[in-house]
């Protein structure tokens, strides 16, 4: 089995990361906690980076750079770049271009986090092998244009250690001594970088699996309301795919989209703007095409088992009036011999008694 594992295109830096926050975490916080709680400074934090860097793989990293579906002040694409590197989900190039590839070549080997190679490989696994040859950077030539990307991208692996694990550990210190930079640590870093990058992670293997296709079945996407308040909105996948350049992903009022919010929300104060939207007829004439395909296959597979019962119920009757056809020829054969001998029966009775007349008509009377 071993020699299987291609270690050669192991990437040992990202697995050795990965499989280790984990382990710390699921380790390590429990002890902290248990022997020291958590106080409102701490969760405070933990609820700020969760927020901030969420929102910076939500808004920033995928609506803003990579599908380019609004656009942002510098204040934005600063912050979202910042924090966005400190989700430990690799620079926003790398990032945006694995997912234009992805929506490129959904389901295919090309995406490279194919549903159909497993859930765990769509999950996390693609990311403990390296592409051999590594793929080029090609389908973001916009963003390697950008000056704040590419300052992003030289130095995504500092700014995540300094912003996104010691500086909640800085804070905690000044806190709470070293009680606190534990805690700012473990719970405002370690756990908080585990539980932003699982839930992206559950984009590309829980929304490819399990769900609704209300917009397009044309690829595995789906869109499931839990992982949208997991992850601020991203959970209407079905429709991203469909509509991949919109700025929302729950494009119904009733959605629960806090990114889209969000978005709305700083283009009041004049930091973002320009949004790209899908018309309503749009989206209804998708809806509609998708409700008569789903139609159209469940008449069909109604048809298929009626055409199916009605073979069965044909056979049935056919089975059952050959057995009635052979039933009645037996019948008639039996009544047939039963007459036979019926008759052969009658005859020797006459034949009987034709001889007891005879003899009886031959006796001489008695003597008086």
């Amino acid at each position: 089995m071993a020699h299987r594992i291609p270690f050669r295109r192991v990437d040992w830096i990202n697995t050795v990361f990965l499989v280790g926050i984990i382990l710390f975490a699921i380790l390590a916080v429990p002890v902290y906690l248990w022997n020291h709680g958590i106080d409102w400074f701490i969760g405070g934090m933990f609820v700020f980076l969760v927020l901030s860097t969420g929102l910076s793989i939500t808004l920033g990293y995928h609506r803003l750079f990579s599908h380019l579906s609004f656009k942002a002040k510098w204040p934005v694409k600063l912050f979202t770049l910042v924090f966005g590197a400190c989700a430990f989900e690799n620079s926003v190039l790398h990032w945006a271009s694995d997912h234009r590839r992805h929506h490129k070549h959904v389901d295919h080997d090309n995406d490279p986090y194919d549903i159909s190679r497993g859930f765990f490989w769509a999950h996390m696994g693609w990311i403990f092998f390296k592409i051999i040859p590594q793929t080029p950077l090609d389908n973001v030539p916009d963003l390697r244009k950008d000056r704040l990307v590419m300052w992003q991208h030289r130095w995504d692996k500092l700014l995540a250690v300094f912003v996104g694990l010691l500086g909640p550990a800085l804070l905690g210190y000044l806190w709470n001594g070293p009680v606190g930079a534990w805690g700012g640590f473990l719970i405002a870093g370690v756990l908080r970088v585990v539980v932003v990058q699982q839930s992206t992670f559950f984009i590309n293997s829980l929304c490819h699996t399990i769900g609704t296709q209300p917009y397009s079945s044309k690829c595995s996407a789906r869109d499931s309301m839990l992982m949208a308040f997991l992850t601020f909105g991203e959970g209407y996948h079905n429709f991203h795919h469909e509509f991949q350049h919109d700025y929302r992903n729950g494009v119904k009022a009733w959605n629960f989209d806090p990114t889209k919010w969000m978005i709305w929300l700083l283009s009041k104060v004049g930091l973002t703007s320009d949004f790209r939207t899908v018309s309503p007829s749009r989206i209804l004439l998708a809806e509609i095409a998708e409700a008569r395909r789903t139609a159209d296959m469940r008449l069909a597979s109604i048809d298929a088992l009626s055409i199916t019962v009605c073979e069965r119920a044909r056979g049935a009757v056919d089975d059952l009036q050959e057995k009635l056809a052979t039933a009645y020829h037996e019948l008639e054969k039996s009544i047939a011999e039963k007459a036979e001998t019926s008759r052969h029966m009658i005859d020797c009775w006459r034949k009987d008694m034709r001889e007891l007349l005879d003899s009886l008509a031959n006796l001489k009377p008695l003597p008086a």
